[in-house]
């Protein structure tokens, strides 16, 4: 039986600028490039993805640590409120 990853939550979603694909996460943890994250929220949301690049204030970062807000581009349209895992 497959088990399902919850992952660890370390955010969640304030903002997403639908013309470039990008959201912001304010976050409640650690991200770094190269994590892998999940993104939950609404009745059809439910992907998981690589953190590409990543930026606070449009400079680009490596991570980012809990109080921070950064910008992400996504692979799917995400909403305010949706929660961000880390898995």
């Amino acid at each position: 039986m497959p088990k399902k990853e919850e992952g660890k939550l370390i955010g969640g979603i304030t903002h997403y600028f639908s013309n470039i694909g990008v959201c912001v996460i304010n976050l409640s943890g650690i991200l770094k490039e190269g994590d892998t994250i999940r993104v939950v929220g609404g009745e059809n949301t439910d992907f998981t993805q690589d953190v590409g690049s990543m930026q606070i204030e449009h400079e680009k970062v490596k991570s980012a640590k809990k109080g921070d807000s950064v910008g992400l581009k996504v692979k799917e349209k995400v909403r305010e409120g949706y929660k961000v895992y880390k898995v």
